[in-house]
């Protein structure tokens, strides 16, 4: 009998022809997972695109045997619950490192060249535009990667590669990873950093140590007129803070691809600011990477149901369970 999976929104194409022809699938368009808890409670597997899901949610569903996350983020996830609950909790990992490498690196073109306030201005006829000297070269200047995974790296890759100088901060990067392995600029002070590069570039998850990180005195630690980019999680930035950050001029500009709350709230401050630049979250969603983050995703859902211990699972003492014995 075909198992049922629930998903909260439809992945790439790809994806869901695979997904189709091996289960029954639900697609809620929902991500709130107490307003579709009815379907939920039918579903034997989860895939989460958009949305959280709690203990006291996964404990209604006594059928749920596995949650999915196209991706590696999983702050949406009740990681503990889902592992005692014997559920494991599939990722993509490595499928999206190019897309959000670029992403980010174009984001960091785009506002050191002022170029969307400078569309702006242009198509409201104000040609003048271009006499306001914002934007500057980036070869030869100094960036710093926050967080050296695997996005962080190919990021680096690429600002290198572009003859900039790339700095590098990891409390779980030993220097001679760093110096040694990829010939960057080691950093074991996150103020250090900060206070020498031109440009610096987010790529490390929400925990709770990283949740709020740039602050105020962060802020202050920083270089005048340095450029921010985030394809991380939002909640790593203190956003009233960055917003009196941006409007002083403090921080020249900022491109960012996630802010804390999603849907993006439109009435946020930071979007009356000309030297601020938003995406919805969408630096992995190249056509390329959502077809393997789609197939991967799918795979070890599929998998997971076939009574298969998928290793790629952020909760791999799951198999422990009793469920799995």
């Amino acid at each position: 009998m075909a198992k049922t999976v629930l998903m909260s929104h439809a992945l790439y194409e790809t994806g869901m022809e695979l997904l189709y022809k091996n289960a029954n699938v639900i697609v809620a368009n929902n991500s709130d997972m107490s307003t579709i808890i009815n379907d939920l409670k039918k579903a034997d597997g989860l895939i989460l695109r958009v949305g959280r899901i709690t203990r006291e949610i996964m404990e209604q569903c006594p059928n749920l045997k596995v949650i999915a996350r196209p991706g590696v983020g999983v702050d949406n996830v009740d990681l503990q619950a889902a592992t005692e609950l014997g559920i494991p909790v599939v990722i993509a990992p490595g499928t999206n490192k190019r897309s959000v490498a670029e992403h980010a690196v174009g984001m960091a073109y785009a506002i050191t060249k002022n170029i969307v306030e400078s569309h702006k201005e242009t198509s409201e006829g104000n040609f003048n535009i271009r006499n306001k000297y914002m934007a500057i070269e980036l070869e030869q200047h100094h960036v710093g990667i926050v967080g050296f995974g695997s996005i962080g790296k190919e990021t680096a890759k690429i600002f290198s590669n572009n003859e900039m100088h790339v700095h590098v901060y990891d409390p779980f990067i030993s220097q001679e990873v760093v110096e040694k392995e990829h010939h960057y600029i080691y950093h074991a002070e996150l103020a250090d950093l900060l206070s020498a590069c031109d440009v610096i570039s987010l790529h490390m998850p929400s925990l709770p140590e990283t949740q709020g990180m740039f602050n105020a005195e962060r802020f202050a630690q920083m270089k005048d007129g340095i450029f921010i980019v985030n394809c991380a999680r939002g909640d790593i930035i203190v956003e009233e803070a960055f917003y009196e950050a941006l409007k002083s001029g403090k921080v020249a500009g900022a491109a960012v691809d996630v802010l804390c709350s999603e849907p993006m709230d439109i009435n946020s401050k930071l979007f009356t600011l000309p030297n601020f630049i938003a995406t919805p979250h969408m630096a992995a969603l190249t056509k390329e990477s959502a077809d393997r983050t789609a197939r991967l995703t799918v795979e070890g859902t599929l998998a997971v149901l076939r009574g298969e211990k998928w290793d790629k699972v952020v909760n791999p003492e799951v198999y422990q369970h009793k469920r799995w014995q």
